[in-house]
């Protein structure tokens, strides 16, 4: 699963490698947690943009935003099927950009918190699906959930999932809404290339969402 990310991603390198206009300084954020905001990219009527959205897919069909908390993630190989996302797939679809994103290793001693990024220090494109919800009272929330795949040889140390990561010649496709059949995305969805990745041990800060610096992010004796 994907359960915390960091994004650091300086804006000239977000714009260039994702093709969206971006506001000339993005704040880094380090320890992102489920409910907050995030940024998604997607491509919209008057073509692909930068947006904002929950993290924590809603139903449009939900009673109340609390079941969001629920869907952070969606699994790849199931994606189509259930309800809460079986529409969103088909015609919703964008890209969770970050720096790295956190999985915890469970040691006799307790858990250890892992940082998993690229080798390159290059954007770490998460498959996402986003969602339209609208409240009791009228307000629209947009929210989003990041799909989850099997682990590569570096992530199975660790644990048993981790996000489905694009790569650069797949994202006209994955954002293409004229692409509505799930099944033509099963292509995309096979776990990054290990050796393409990098991952350390980092502090027990990230434990909290109420840490959010860079020291979360700094390599720690494993």
């Amino acid at each position: 699963m994907c359960g915390r990310f960091a994004f650091t991603i300086p804006a000239e390198v977000l714009a260039e490698t994702f093709g969206v206009s971006v506001p000339p300084v993005l704040e880094h954020r380090y320890n992102i947690a489920p409910t907050q905001q995030v940024f998604i990219v997607r491509d919209d009527a008057d073509g692909r943009n930068l947006s904002n959205a929950r993290w924590g897919l809603i139903p449009h069909w939900a009673k109340d935003i609390s079941i969001g908390s629920k869907m952070i993630n969606a699994r790849a190989e199931t994606v189509h099927e259930k309800p809460a996302f079986r529409q969103a797939i088909k015609a919703r679809r964008c890209i969770v950009p970050a720096g790295g994103f956190f999985e915890w290793l469970a040691r006799p001693n307790g858990k250890i918190p892992y940082y998993i990024t690229m080798k390159d220090g290059s954007p770490l494109p998460m498959a996402g699906i986003w969602e339209s919800w609208r409240s009791p009272e009228g307000a629209i929330v947009e929210s989003c959930s990041i799909l989850t795949t099997t682990a590569n040889e570096l992530m199975t140390p660790i644990h048993h999932r981790m996000p489905v990561i694009l790569r650069s010649e797949e994202f006209d496709f994955w954002l293409d809404r004229t692409v509505t059949d799930p099944i033509k995305l099963k292509r995309l969805f096979p776990p990054y290339p290990a050796v393409l990745m990098a991952s350390w041990p980092v502090s027990r800060l990230v434990n909290s969402p109420a840490h959010d610096s860079s020291d979360c992010i700094k390599p720690e004796p494993s």
